[in-house]
């Protein structure tokens, strides 16, 4: 598997199939019995070299490649050992969660960020113990998906987020820059439809995944999942009403084709000029450029999300948690530690293409002087997660239903959130 296929399957595992298996450890509606208490932080972390084996799994790519960042660690430390298990995404999930059930967990596993909620309610984990990390150090909305009621449970490793990709040719000729507003968004929409696109913005109609979609849209409008206090849904609000009416919007005044384009489809009707400009990851900035060839890196390029109240974009990403009956903790909390200084991130970019989740290592130039992984870095300081809790595979699956509901014209957005906010309810958060 090459590079660029390899993270292409990182960003679709670790939003969409990783939020569907959460649905085996979630259950299937709202449960009467309390949460497994939380773990308690042990005994803080002191800066003597790490010794003895540290078992991790990793899933996807990482796994495949950790072995050669582990070995930098090994040299630095001489008497410890990283043993890196590769886990395929499409069996992770079940795989920790038979592993936390039967008492035999490694001591690190790399988490999907979507699965923290579930996993850190089963009190498998430990929260991260004073010495290993400064939460101030990661993007705010990446540190969140390792907190679950205040409470950290391992660190960020990696973080995603989505930016929009957009034809800079065709936008030169319609006498238009990169869109910075909702209003901007619509006419450069609308432009490029009229300048021959089939979509001048390609969004999902519904389906898997959709909600991650229309959730920037909500926290740019000035929404969230949850109320302030975390106490109920807050669906049926205006912020949401307001956000899926503009989502929505694309599709009946013929903006984005009623079409699910997936990747392998999209790249090449961005390249076509059928699509103008799409929402994704940092893996596609590579795709396009081997797919469109040189002449077409001059043709494209990516933008902060365009925004309402903020331009706030979703983020995801993988995160190390250090499990609670770990054989070796102190080496696994070393472990975890080093992998999150920002010159070893840096590295790993090299190895791994993944994006630093310390803020600071985007200073470093491979970063700061790119054109693309610029704008990410710029991004992740305004970028958020779906909550942590262990329902929200279930939760985002009504949300992927209704919005298909919606952009067929099958449902009105008022029944639509309604139908959203009743059901979540009668699912409950899981906590």
């Amino acid at each position: 598997m090459n590079r660029s296929t390899s993270t292409t399957t990182r960003w679709l595992s670790a939003t969409a199939l990783l939020g569907i298996g959460a649905l085996a450890l979630a259950g299937c509606g709202r449960s009467d019995s309390p949460a497994e208490p939380a773990a308690s932080a042990g005994a803080a972390i002191d800066d003597s070299p790490a010794e003895g084996t540290i078992d991790i799994w990793a899933m996807g790519n990482e796994g495949e490649v950790l072995d050669e960042l582990a070995a930098q660690f090994e040299e630095q430390n001489p008497d410890a050992t990283v043993n890196v298990t590769a886990v395929p995404w499409d069996g992770a999930h079940d795989r920790i969660a038979t592993a936390i059930a039967g008492g035999q967990t490694p001591d690190v596993t790399m988490l999907g960020t979507t699965w923290v909620g579930e996993f850190a309610s089963t009190g498998a984990f430990e929260p991260t113990p004073e010495g290993v990390v400064d939460p101030s150090a990661f993007f705010e909305g990446s540190q969140g998906t390792t907190e679950v009621d205040g409470v950290s449970y391992g660190v960020p490793w990696y973080v995603d987020t989505r930016v929009l990709y957009y034809r800079t040719d065709m936008a030169e000729k319609a006498g238009l820059e990169a869109p910075e507003t909702w209003d901007d968004l619509t006419a450069f929409a609308q432009a490029m439809v009229d300048e021959g696109a089939g979509s001048g913005l390609s969004l999902p109609p519904g389906g898997l995944d959709s909600s991650l979609y229309l959730l920037p849209f909500v926290w740019q409008a000035g929404g969230d999942v949850l109320t302030d206090d975390g106490s109920d849904f807050a669906f049926d609000t205006d912020a949401w009403k307001t956000a899926l009416e503009y989502y929505n919007s694309f599709f009946t005044d013929g903006l984005s084709e009623n079409v699910r384009l997936e990747t392998g489809e999209i790249e090449q009707k961005f390249i076509d000029g059928d699509v103008a400009a799409f929402y994704s990851g940092p893996f596609h900035v590579s795709l396009l450029k081997e797919q469109g060839g040189a002449d077409f890196e001059d043709d494209f390029a990516v933008a902060m999300v365009p925004g309402d109240q903020s331009r706030t974009s979703f983020t995801g990403g993988g995160n190390l948690a250090v499990f609670d009956d770990a054989d070796n903790r102190d080496a696994a909390w070393k472990f975890v530690r080093w992998l999150s200084q920002p010159e070893t991130q840096v590295q790993w970019y090299g190895i791994s293409t993944d994006l630093p989740s310390v803020q600071s290592a985007f200073d470093d130039p491979v970063f700061a002087d790119d054109p693309y992984t610029s704008v990410f870095g710029e991004q992740l300081a305004d970028a958020k997660a779906p909550p942590a809790i262990p329902t929200w595979a279930q939760i985002s699956a009504v949300i992927d239903q209704e919005i298909e509901q919606v952009t067929r014209g099958d449902k009105s957005v008022d029944d639509a959130l309604a139908s959203i906010q009743q059901q979540a309810e009668a699912i409950g958060t899981g906590s």
